[in-house]
């Protein structure tokens, strides 16, 4: 019975010492690639989305999804568009720094109304990250005010 409580004794004091992990001196890239930021938008200007588009209307034919990468220098990063589960394009893009934005556009025939998806995939093919856009008919009541 006194080695069990020693034991449990021993791990709780262990605890503090493992836990929670030591703050990173090296910066973010400790934490590995990833997708820190990303959106559709109307427009890409100097390297920044003008804006936030979640819902677009029919009568809009082309939308950008905007991607702000770290830690992916040296891979190819990949956009995936998708609409109703079938890939409609693939963009890659080689990334040329530990930090590295990015984007991507398409244009949208007025049928294709639904639920649109962008991908980001790393260099072997690893979702990174998703992020969806409803394209609704022009006049629907779901549709932005403009």
């Amino acid at each position: 019975m006194k080695a069990s409580r020693l034991l449990v004794l021993l791990a709780t004091l262990a605890l503090p010492a493992a836990w929670p992990p030591a703050a990173a001196t090296a910066g973010e890239e400790t934490l590995g690639p990833r997708v820190t930021r990303s959106q559709f938008t109307s427009a890409v200007r100097d390297r920044e989305p003008v804006d936030r588009v979640d819902v677009l209307t029919n009568d809009r034919r082309r939308v950008y999804f905007f991607t702000e990468l770290h830690g992916l220098a040296g891979q190819t990063v990949t956009h995936r568009w998708s609409w109703q589960g079938r890939v409609m394009a693939e963009i890659r893009f080689p990334v040329g720094g530990p930090r590295w934005r990015v984007w991507s556009s398409k244009n949208l025939l007025p049928a294709w109304t639904g639920t649109w998806e962008v991908s980001v995939l790393d260099g072997q093919g690893r979702v990174l990250h998703r992020a969806r856009l409803r394209y609704v008919p022009a006049g629907d009541p779901a549709a932005p005010a403009s």
